[in-house]
């Protein structure tokens, strides 16, 4: 009788193992390897920023005109091709914006951030696909935490093409929820002189963070053991865990201005994570929490004021053309 019931014991936690791998293995899939990242709405995603942004259509028409809207692509360190949109300014200047797209979108999504910089601020303009996202090769999202270095060949990319005849560009990187997260893993990094500050917005305190949040409000369930097991699945899969992709670590060894925008009403990225990471933030920063604002809507929500910071914030650190 005992043997039967260490048997039955056995048997349990060997199904629980199962059940539990299964749930881990799943939550990785659908994390890391989403059905649409960006690809299938590439083209259709112009008209569709064209119609939550009207302004949008006479400035693409005006650059298409003048061959100004240009795709480039490159190959990454992986061997990997990737692609970016880049636009230059009106007038020949070396301030650059690298704009960073969020978790299943592409360049495109950009779009609107690209014309602030484009056609409000004067600035040449690059909008990157990352990693496995729109044109850029790749199977599996890495959340910003192996993306970093893809930003950063596009950083040194944008510094060759708009460094002026003294030999210096200035470069501000600007990313927006998942690219919110992989620029400031990029920030906490060492980067080129020309990098003179950062913009995140509604970007996560870390993978773990968001991975938990998201697990209690989509499925209702705590972090153990799906979140550890799925962990340990990421390491041994993709190279990296999720608190190894920690932004807000990435922040505290940040030596660059950093200027964090947040919504107010951010229930998908939740607001109180900004606090945390403006505060592990050291030295020159600004916060910006947009009032009323939901994920990734605060440029949509207050166009005239987050431009406007943008502008005091950044140009404060441009050393003169």
């Amino acid at each position: 009788m005992k043997r039967k019931s260490l048997g039955c014991a056995a048997l349990v936690v060997g199904l629980l193992f199962l059940v539990i791998l299964a749930g881990s293995v799943y939550m990785l899939s659908y994390s890391l390897t989403p059905e649409n990242k960006g690809m299938r709405s590439y083209e259709a995603k112009y008209a569709q920023m064209e119609a939550i942004y009207p302004e949008l259509k006479p400035w693409i028409d005006s650059l298409r005109q003048v061959k100004a809207l240009r795709d480039t692509f490159v190959t990454m360190q992986t061997g990997e091709r990737h692609h970016a949109i880049f636009m230059p300014a009106r007038q020949k200047n070396n301030r650059v914006a690298v704009v960073v797209h969020g978790y299943t979108d592409n360049a495109v999504g950009m779009l609107h951030l690209g014309y602030m910089y484009n056609h409000n601020l004067g600035f040449n303009v690059l909008l990157p696909d990352l990693h496995a996202h729109g044109k850029s090769e790749g199977k599996a999202v890495q959340m910003g935490w192996k993306e970093r270095r893809d930003v950063l060949r596009w950083v040194l990319i944008a510094d060759s093409l708009f460094r002026d005849s003294t030999g210096c560009a200035n470069i501000v990187v600007h990313g927006v929820s998942m690219g919110g997260a992989t620029t400031m893993n990029l920030s906490g990094d060492e980067t080129p002189a020309a990098v003179k500050c950062f913009v995140d917005d509604c970007g996560y305190s870390s993978a773990w963070d968001l991975f938990a949040y998201q697990l209690k409000e989509q499925f209702g369930l705590p972090p153990f053991p799906l979140m550890y097991t799925a962990s340990t699945l990421c390491k041994l899969k993709y190279g990296w865990s999720f608190g190894e992709n920690s932004p807000i670590d990435q922040v505290r060894k940040c030596h660059k201005p950093m200027l964090f925008i947040h919504g107010g009403k951010d229930t998908y990225v939740p607001t109180s994570m900004v606090y945390d990471l403006y505060r592990a933030k050291a030295g020159v920063k600004r916060l910006y929490v947009a009032p009323g604002s939901a994920h990734a809507q605060s440029y949509h929500d207050h166009k005239k004021e987050y431009t406007q910071i943008v502008r005091e914030f950044v140009s404060k650190y441009f050393s003169a053309n």
